[in-house]
């Protein structure tokens, strides 16, 4: 997220909370496709990671990127942290460990999409290539240590880095050592955010098997073949992970609302000053437990959507869903990620038939499949299959759906092309990661440096 919200209204009850969620609801021809990637950058020289300041740092391409895009700077306690389109139409952003986060605009097609993903990996290339720098696109930093991993000076990430090791044993590496692509899709309504909802919690362990590919950590085999995964089932299960109660026929906005009310909040703005709230739940928050702690301390609107976008489940649920699952990976994979969804839930023959393939899959099954997968990938099992075949019906779908979308091209070609690199995978029976694995123990001599050129953008 590029941006905290400030939006000062004053909250008089849950309601309101509920309602905010069901703003998101839009029409068909109203939706739109919001991609995001992240990737690390690295020195060429040495591989080694890149600091925010100074003349070859992070802080260095984002002033030549405002220059060369004329975007709005984002100033955090007078250092920019990030830059956004003057009308809202994306942003760019860091991550706690100087991931460079493009956030992009709501468009219409994955055409489009990749025509954006492709200008900004340019763009920043011609920042960042006479400094020295390139970017890597991996779920996971293959060799830095968390020590050795820069820290990059937004306020939010020094109220987390403190709390995370509280809540988990993983946080810290999930902030500063990990990368993903994800996607942001609408709904119409309610029940067409349900329908959604439970069809891409369902299927998002499938999504990170078909882009695992975060093998590596400390310069080494970890074991893994989506180590991002991985981190994720222990980083704050209070906030984070597969969402049983969304698993309910019955499920809607006030069930998200009241689950979130229940979760620990990270912290408010007040005059431009991030103060830690970790302490309380945002129930208690509405129930003056900050009255006296912090100037302003009745909660605002603009707290609660900074609170939602704290929140990381599997799939997130704001006033569009984020789908949160694939490790961060090659250019390809950036338009392959909102391909594969918008296949699959864009289209109401292709939902219809999404939802058919899962409807009996229970919670316990799901939970078990993704806690296979960081490990086993495709090959995880489910039942009296593996997840390699059901990727292959999974595919089928999104295929028809992107067909039945009918957006074609200026050349006449349709959204389907984009799903190759991951018709690919399940044509092999082997992931990213396990292909990464392959050179590590062949051709690249048991060094990780050659995935620096390899999967450089």
């Amino acid at each position: 997220m590029a941006r905290d919200t400030t939006d000062f209204r004053p909250i008089e009850g849950i309601d309101e909370l509920v309602e905010h969620l069901a703003e998101g609801n839009k029409p068909r021809d109203k939706w739109r496709i919001g991609t995001e990637h992240e990737k690390f950058p690295f020195y060429v020289d040495g591989n080694a990671p890149v600091p925010y300041g100074g003349e070859r740092g992070i802080r260095a391409i984002l002033e030549g990127m405002q220059q060369k895009l004329g975007w709005d700077p984002i100033i955090d306690d007078g250092r920019i942290i990030g830059l956004v389109e003057p009308t809202g139409q994306g942003a760019i952003s860091l991550e706690p460990g100087g991931q460079f986060e493009l956030s992009g605009a709501p468009l219409e097609t994955i055409h489009q999409t990749c025509r954006e993903g492709n200008a900004h990996l340019a763009q920043v290339r011609e920042i960042a290539e006479p400094m020295g720098i390139r970017f890597l696109g991996l779920g996971g930093s293959p060799k830095w240590s968390l020590a050795e991993t820069p820290k990059m000076p937004k306020s939010r990430y020094e109220i987390m880095t403190r709390y995370m090791p509280k809540v988990g044993t993983k946080g810290l590496d999930m902030m500063y050592r990990t990368c993903t692509i994800q996607v942001n899709l609408d709904f119409e309504s309610e029940a067409d955010m349900r329908r959604k909802m439970q069809v891409s919690l369902k299927l998002q362990p499938l999504s990170t098997a078909l882009f695992a590919n975060s093998p590596f950590t400390d310069s080494r085999p970890n074991g893994l073949q989506s180590w991002r995964g991985d981190i994720w089932r222990d980083t704050d299960n209070q906030r984070s992970g597969l969402l049983e109660f969304c698993f309910s026929p019955e499920f809607g906005f006030a069930d998200y609302v009241e689950w979130a009310l229940d979760v620990p909040m990270y912290f408010v703005i007040r005059d431009g000053h991030y103060h830690d709230m970790t302490h309380i739940t945002f129930r208690q928050f509405m129930a003056g437990a900050a009255r006296n702690e912090v100037p302003d301390g009745l909660p605002t609107m603009g707290d609660w959507a900074n609170h939602l976008s704290t929140l990381f489940p599997d799939v997130r649920l704001k006033r569009f869903l984020e789908m949160r699952g694939a490790d961060g990976g090659p250019w390809r994979r950036i338009c392959a990620l909102p391909a594969f969804w918008v296949g699959l839930l864009y289209d109401e023959a292709a939902l219809d038939a999404a939802e058919a393939l899962t409807s009996s899959w229970t919670y316990k099954e799901v939970l078990a499949m993704r806690n296979a997968v960081p490990e086993q990938g495709i090959s995880a099992p489910f039942r009296n299959t593996t997840l390699r075949e059901i990727a292959r019906d999974v595919m089928v779908i999104s295929r028809m759906g992107l067909k039945n979308r009918g957006r074609k091209n200026r050349d006449g070609y349709d959204e389907t092309s984009f799903l190759n690199t991951l018709d690919e995978v399940v044509a092999r029976g082997t992931t990213s990661a396990e292909e990464m694995l392959s050179a590590y123990h062949t051709r690249w001599g048991g060094s990780i440096e050659p995935v620096f050129m390899e999967y450089a953008y």
